[in-house]
């Protein structure tokens, strides 16, 4: 059961012109189960997006890469759920090209305006007669307002949709996000394990849209962790239709830029934090951040020694205070400079550990009561400088291991 998040409302997910989903259920691993969905865009869109940093990263991964830089003018996404298309070589390749192919064909555009997607088990070929069916049938049933079902339609070992829609003033103008994601395991920064797609209708030149898409991503995306491995198919894109009518963004500062900036990040913040919440076997929420250190890059490697530990992820678990754990992955995070006699370590409002030993006021008994909580924050002050960092992060339970035990079964 994810943490402390609602299911989405159909109503709630707001449309955004220019933007219509559809969705098929193809039986790419499943039956009876949404697991094709076709994204098409108005002409004139902009569509710029970060991906993996795996090496070994999917074929869909690749050609994304390829389309978006031979600067066409994206025109429709694909995405498959049940099968990641990755580890499939030269075959994968030919695949993920004829899926575009086929979208492209249908749609009467160029294959190279289609970007492809996958998600799913890797290292088995895609069952092409089955996605290649799927796609006229979500085309067919394309519409503005189909976000919930997009949504439904990406999960792998999700329990639930993920989507969230904001608006905001662009000159005068309002100005919709709608946004959607997928993940809950195989979830680590750059780019975590996890697809998510944002669309605005708010027009921005294309290399603002990607410098706005980057500082999302690693506000957000790249800012979660929940069992430490980067998965092969990560990918996260923005959309911009520019049909709301408002101010062309067309450089990246200004206060229009800074609206939609803070907009968007703030959306993505809010769908990668659903993936946390929604972490497999997750019962709790934690958030790392990690203060007074001499630059972000430091307070992140710290922040991430926490987030990371297989120790500190079962104590918060079990709730139990064995907050040593703690202090321990910030010793062995790779600062080698650290004076540990300066660090502070706060649970909430408990001030656990006081310039780099036991606060002579804390008692164990309030340590666990904060642990208790669905939602807790660790906060660590390293007293070194300004920078400041913060992780979203989740527990370690019985339940993760039989996830991920059974997950091909």
């Amino acid at each position: 059961m994810a943490v402390n998040l609602p299911l989405p409302q159909a109503e709630n997910l707001k449309p955004v012109a220019g933007v219509e989903l559809g969705w098929a259920e193809a039986g790419i691993r499943k039956a009876n189960r949404k697991d094709v969905l076709v994204v098409r865009l108005a002409e004139g869109s902009t569509v710029a997006g970060v991906f993996t940093r795996n090496r070994f990263c999917a074929a869909p991964v690749q050609v994304c890469r390829e389309h978006l830089a031979a600067g066409r003018g994206i025109r429709a996404l694909v995405i498959n759920t049940g099968n990641a298309n990755a580890g499939t070589g030269e075959p994968g390749l030919a695949n993920a090209r004829a899926t575009c192919d086929a979208v492209a064909g249908a749609l009467g555009i160029g294959a190279d305006q289609v970007l492809p997607f996958s998600t799913g088990v890797i290292l088995e070929p895609l069952p092409m007669d089955r996605l290649l069916a799927g796609v006229p049938k979500a085309i067919a049933n394309a519409r503005e307002d189909n976000w919930l079902a997009a949504a439904e339609s990406i999960m792998t070992t999700d329990t639930q949709p993920k989507a969230a829609s904001r608006t905001v003033a662009i000159g005068g103008k309002t100005v919709t996000l709608t946004g959607i994601s997928k993940g809950a395991g195989m979830i680590r920064p750059n780019m975590a394990t996890m697809l998510g797609f944002i669309a605005t209708d708010a027009t921005v030149a294309q290399p603002v849209l990607q410098a706005l898409v980057a500082h999302a991503a690693d506000h957000s995306f790249n800012s979660i962790t929940i069992d430490g491995d980067t998965s092969t198919n990560d990918s996260f894109v923005l959309i911009a239709t520019g049909r709301a009518g408002a101010p062309a963004i067309e450089r990246a500062d200004g206060a229009e830029f800074a609206a939609l900036r803070d907009a968007v990040t703030s959306l993505a913040q809010e769908l990668a934090q659903m993936i946390v919440r929604d972490g497999e076997g997750a019962t709790k929420l934690m958030t790392i951040r990690v203060e007074g250190g001499r630059d972000v890059a430091e307070c992140r490697q710290i922040a991430y020694a926490v987030a990371h530990s297989p120790l500190v992820k079962t104590a918060f678990y079990a709730s139990d205070p064995n907050l040593g754990r703690i202090l321990a992955a910030v010793g062995y995070a790779g600062v080698d400079d650290l004076d540990v006699g300066g660090v502070n370590l706060w649970l909430d409002d408990v001030w656990v550990a006081r310039d780099g030993g036991r606060h002579p006021d804390y008692r164990e008994e309030d340590g666990q009561r904060v642990m208790k909580q669905a939602e807790i924050t660790v906060r660590i002050a390293l007293g070194r400088g300004n920078a400041t960092a913060t992780v979203w992060t989740c527990d370690l339970s019985h339940d993760y291991v039989s996830i991920n035990a059974d997950y091909r079964s």
